[in-house]
């Protein structure tokens, strides 16, 4: 019988993670999330309310049956569903119906994935590539539980975001073990082969895969191998402002919930010419998208009306970022994973214990704000780079100005440089004719005709200035004389004192 309780706290997760049988535990898993799922289409639709974040509800399911629940052949186990009401409405948000949601998780085997972290998690995937179902630890599921409502929060005034995008939450109780789950987005389709994928933290302190993990067919690598192999992935202008957007304000939202030590899940894929032809494996994603805002190129923030490139459903790209490295071109996926990892006093002794053998700085476990800072750092200066334009275009247009700016200026000069040679013409004509020299006067310079008509008019100008002088000089010649005798006595000049200068200006008849 299903009852319905609030959880303040959590049964004892001693004995989490004692491996089951791996098929009973799918099959429980599958048939858990399908009854849960089932039952709460009964419930009428209605406004979530603060309560709805701390509610659990309970049910036993026996290997025979009950007047409730169906019969199955797996070991008889209970179900805790979290917050119910809550994770309906992110579905909804995000588009996602019952129906789809039972059909993903239900319809076919999970398939299992390795895990390439230090946790002891463990990965399930839906055979649609919509869904991974992921092992959480009780301290994770019980901190996820007191995000929920913040989490309501920054999905509606956000949902392009590349957090991740939690679907449900469960615990299922078997023989004395907890199992608790978190159902979330899948990042890396595999309908497309990732031909590099890395965890990305930020951090340089112990951030080379292991040898076992470089062993597998398809390996995750870390921070300092990402810096060993690739010399960043280079977006266009617009691409990469989005995508460093998005990043800034997702890691704003982790760091007020004081949240650290999350990474960036980074997947690449090389296009080469067969792919670019339109040629791909089967994929049932293909056929159609059901989930908004799960591919990466619609996750990410575009500028002022906040959208970018809406991918089709099926676009061979997969909802994957373009971008370039070196000649190759590549299509990106990522997401933000690992965020239920609080900065308790567990995770600053951690920092504390680190820091005293090696720099504090570089190690993974920081606060929240140093983290967020040197996460944005490394993503948006090693990781991330944008493609600048070309400098031949760009001086192609400088030179293309440049040549308008001339002719403009040569159009309003034409008339001024004409007039200035017209006058370098004349003063060159005149430089040419020969001087005659005048036997009466010898400082007598002759004039060209050219510049008779100036030197006349100057002439009867300065003869007019000359005459009115004199007439006010007799006016006033009286108290002149006086002033002047009175107050500085001038010595005699040389010569005579009515001696003066002629300068004779004559020109051709």
């Amino acid at each position: 019988m299903a009852t319905t309780t609030t959880e303040s706290g959590g049964t004892s997760g001693s004995k989490d993670y004692k491996k089951p049988t791996a098929a009973a535990l799918k099959g429980a898993i599958q048939l858990g999330i399908g009854y849960a799922v089932g039952n709460l289409t009964s419930k009428p639709d209605r406004d979530v309310l603060m309560q709805d974040f701390y509610m659990v509800e309970s049910v036993f399911l026996p290997s025979e049956g009950s007047n409730m629940t169906p019969a199955h052949h797996f070991p008889d186990f209970r179900l805790k569903t979290y917050a119910p009401l809550a994770f309906r409405y992110f579905r909804e948000l995000f588009g996602i119906k019952a129906d789809d949601y039972l059909y993903s998780i239900c319809n076919e085997p999970l398939l299992e994935l390795s895990n390439p972290g230090a946790s002891s998690s463990w990965f399930y995937l839906t055979s649609d590539d919509e869904f991974i179902i992921k092992t959480v630890q009780h301290k994770e599921a019980e901190f996820l539980q007191k995000l929920l409502p913040g989490y309501y929060m920054n999905l509606n005034q956000n949902p392009r975001t590349l957090l991740p995008k939690f679907y449900g939450l469960y615990c299922i109780q078997c023989a004395g073990v907890n199992i608790r789950l978190v159902v979330m987005n899948n990042v890396l389709p595999r309908a497309l082969k990732m031909h590099y994928k890395y965890d990305l933290k930020g951090s340089t302190y112990k951030r080379h895969a292991s040898r076992k993990e470089r062993a597998k067919s398809s390996p995750t690598f870390k921070d300092l191998d990402f810096q060993e192999t690739l010399e960043g992935l280079h977006f266009d202008g617009d691409t990469y402002s989005a995508l460093m957007k998005t990043l800034q304000r997702d890691c704003r939202v982790l760091e007020s919930f004081k949240i650290m030590d999350y990474s960036l899940l980074l997947g690449v894929h090389v296009l080469d010419k067969s792919l670019e032809r339109g040629s791909r494996g089967d994929s049932k994603r293909l056929n159609g998208q059901r989930v908004l805002y799960s591919t990466a190129l619609e996750s990410i923030q575009g500028e002022g009306d906040g959208k970018v490139a809406e991918p089709v459903a099926d676009d061979d790209t997969m909802g994957g970022i373009p971008a370039k490295h070196k000649d190759e071109k590549l299509l990106i996926f990522l997401g933000i994973i690992d965020i239920l990892q609080s900065y308790r006093l567990i995770k600053k002794m951690e920092h504390s214990w680190k820091a005293l053998v090696h720099d504090g700085d570089t190690v993974s476990v920081h606060r929240p704000g140093f983290y967020a800072d040197r996460f944005l750092n490394f993503m948006g200066g090693t990781v991330f780079k944008k493609i600048h334009p070309l400098r031949g275009a760009s001086s192609k247009r400088k030179r293309s100005s440049i040549h308008a700016m001339r002719s403009a200026s040569q159009e309003v000069l034409s008339p001024q440089k004409e007039e200035k040679d017209e006058r370098k013409a004349q003063s060159m004509e005149c430089l040419d004719r020969p001087l005659i020299s005048s036997s009466k006067h010898p400082d007598l310079v002759t004039l060209p005709k050219s510049l008779k008509q100036a030197v006349s008019f100057s002439s009867s100008a300065l003869q007019t200035i000359k005459k009115d002088l004199e007439e006010h000089l007799e006016n006033s010649a009286s108290c002149t004389i006086v002033a002047l005798d009175d107050t500085v006595p001038f010595p005699p000049t040389q010569g005579s004192p009515d001696s003066v200068h002629d300068v004779y200006l004559t020109g051709e008849d």
